[in-house]
């Protein structure tokens, strides 16, 4: 009796340190997030850092360049896209006004010519064709905010760089050259680094792919487009879609239904090419989670840390796996939010497991 009433204290006392801590880290986005920021440019860009050691550059310089070269890009892209996304902001009322009076138009063809059902027009005052336009915009705007934190971004990111050349060495010296408990915290990073790096390729690529499309078609702002697309890239399976709506819409609003089909048929296009055929070959691996845990990552981060989580949940999510996975007590949920392989290959080590102590214990009765 003790023991189960002691469980259950134990039980009452994780759940709400685990509200605590994402309360807290809610409240504390406004650092949180160019942290976040920072390690993430830190994971992409360490392995060129570390080439530039190899080739006998001092750490601080090779930091220094790669800092340089990020500052430069993020520049850039604020000089380009700062006054379009303030011009797109002030322009979205009326883009989303005209687009709401087309729908009515079709909800009102689709009533009329199906007598007698009032839920059309009912389901037409349901629909908010301009939520899409509206995310969009804030996602821009959520990632000009946080390049105003660029000068804490950056020194973050150094510190960080210089500190990824000498972790190996302090690990060594504190823990042992052969601990093997660190081999699991190693390979994660090694394949988180790598699989934002390919990720970040793919994404430029597309992005810059979606820029051509929308400037070929006419459409308005084609640098908010492609800079939309290349974040959201970010977000396996549904972030496509959600980059390629908003331009659809507009294309609807200012060109008329034959571009808005064309604008929908290229981002199709640009997405099997490279979300199904190039990307998989270049991973030769998934991120490892459930297609459902993705989702709800992405709906949980963006609700902690706004729409950067949002971008940021796929690592994020494979984060706390990990951090899962080396406790015994919580690798169950670490399995439940990993994919079918990695159940597979569970299964497979326990039979491995079950089929090595039968043997032993034969061998040691005979």
């Amino acid at each position: 009796m003790n023991n189960t009433s002691e469980q259950k204290g134990s039980t009452i006392i994780i759940l709400a340190a685990i509200v605590v801590v994402i309360y807290g880290m809610q409240m504390a986005k406004v650092v949180l997030v160019p942290f976040l920021i920072a390690v993430f440019l830190a994971l992409i860009t360490v392995k060129p850092m570390l080439w530039l050691q190899q080739k006998r550059v001092p750490a601080i310089l090779a930091a220094l360049l790669i800092v340089t070269m990020i500052m430069m890009i993020l520049a850039m892209v604020g000089m380009i896209l700062g006054t379009s996304i303030a011009d797109f902001t002030a322009a979205l009322p009326g883009y989303q006004a005209r687009l709401d009076t087309i729908v009515d138009g079709m909800v009102r063809f689709i009533a009329e010519n199906i007598k007698g059902d009032q839920s059309i027009e009912s389901l037409g005052d349901m629909i908010d064709p301009g939520w899409a336009m509206g995310l969009a915009a804030t996602i821009l705007n959520s990632l000009k905010d946080v390049l105003t934190n660029t000068f804490l971004i950056v020194f973050t990111m150094i510190f960080i760089l210089l500190e990824a050349s000498s972790v190996q060495t302090k690990v060594e010296a504190a823990f042992g050259r052969y601990e093997d408990s660190l081999d699991r915290p190693r390979i994660f990073l090694q394949n988180l680094g790598r699989y934002l790096g390919i990720k970040t390729i793919v994404s430029m690529a597309t992005g810059l792919c979606a820029g051509l499309l929308t400037w070929s078609i006419g459409l308005d702002f084609p640098l908010l487009w492609a800079m939309l697309a290349f974040l959201l890239n970010y977000v396996p399976t549904i972030g496509s879609i959600i980059a390629a709506v908003p331009a659809v819409l507009l294309a609807l609003v200012q060109l008329g239904p034959g571009e808005a089909g064309a604008t929908a048929i290229g981002f199709a296009a640009i997405n099997v090419i490279f979300g199904n055929l190039i990307e998989p070959r270049l991973m030769g691996y998934g991120v490892g989670i459930s297609p459902l845990i993705v989702f709800v990552g992405l709906v949980f981060w963006g609700w902690v840390f706004g729409p950067v989580g949002m971008l940021l949940s796929v690592p994020l999510t494979m984060t706390l796996k990990l951090a899962l996975e080396n406790d015994e007590r919580t690798r169950w949920v670490a399995i439940l939010l990993g994919s079918e392989r990695d159940a597979e290959y569970e299964l497979r080590s326990r039979a491995a497991d079950d089929t090595s102590e039968v043997d032993q214990a034969t061998s040691t009765s005979s």
